[in-house]
């Protein structure tokens, strides 16, 4: 399983390089991919060390329930820029 968690800290993606990301998992076998939101005081250092990636949306503070509709819409998008399909225009 690899664990993803949603952290302001955290390395922030295009979308291209976010597919990226998932079909290189994808593509080596990962079966699971957990991505999990925290508390709003963070992630504490022990989650942080045992995650896969830290992955922040951006500057910007978001309610958990539009953070978890950003990374629906994006690993939508990812899939889509994976198989070429034209949901992504790249602008």
């Amino acid at each position: 399983m690899i664990a993803v968690l949603l952290d302001s800290r955290g390395r922030q993606m295009t979308s291209e390089s976010f597919a990226a990301w998932l079909g290189q998992h994808r593509d080596n076998g990962a079966q699971h991919i957990v991505f999990a939101m925290g508390p709003a005081s963070g992630w504490s250092q022990k989650a942080r060390s045992r995650a896969q990636l830290l992955l922040s949306l951006g500057n910007m503070t978001l309610a958990h329930s539009v953070a978890r509709l950003v990374m629906a819409e994006q690993i939508y998008r990812a899939f889509t820029i994976l198989t070429g399909h034209p949901y992504h225009t790249g602008h």
